[in-house]
């Protein structure tokens, strides 16, 4: 199964609701971040990401490292996602839509079934957010 490899945010706010994104044209929601540009660190990827589609400004110092994950890709069939992880916080009026991204969510602690969750997010990624 080829490998996409991503880096991707837990961004959880003061209430412990977790901020999922769906991007133009797909159904399951995820953790914002994307895809490296040639000779990114997965950091580097990520303070990037956010800023293109969130408005979210953040430095490395912001960013706690959550490992490396991997689990079939929500948007590809036959590929798998390989996610560089980190945790950070912010509040809603931090981020705002923009780029490829239709929609943003703030999910409540435990909600795992509002919306349509990447494999990614239900596998592991949720777990950073409420434990």
């Amino acid at each position: 199964m080829p490998d996409i490899r991503v880096s991707a945010a837990v961004i959880v706010d003061h209430a412990g609701r977790v901020l999922v994104v769906r991007k133009q044209g797909t159904t399951r929601f995820m953790q914002p971040g994307g895809k490296p540009e040639a000779g990114e660190t997965p950091v580097q990827t990520l303070i990037r990401e956010l800023d293109e589609e969130l408005s979210l400004k953040v430095a490395e110092a912001d960013l706690r490292p959550l490992g490396t994950f991997i689990s079939a890709a929500a948007n590809e069939p036959g590929h798998r996602v390989v996610a560089d992880a980190f945790a950070l916080r912010a509040e809603r009026e931090d981020v705002s839509v923009h780029a490829e991204l239709a929609e943003l969510r703030w999910l409540e602690p435990g909600d795992r079934t509002s919306v349509p969750l990447a494999p990614l997010s239900e596998e592991h990624l949720l777990a950073f957010a409420w434990g």
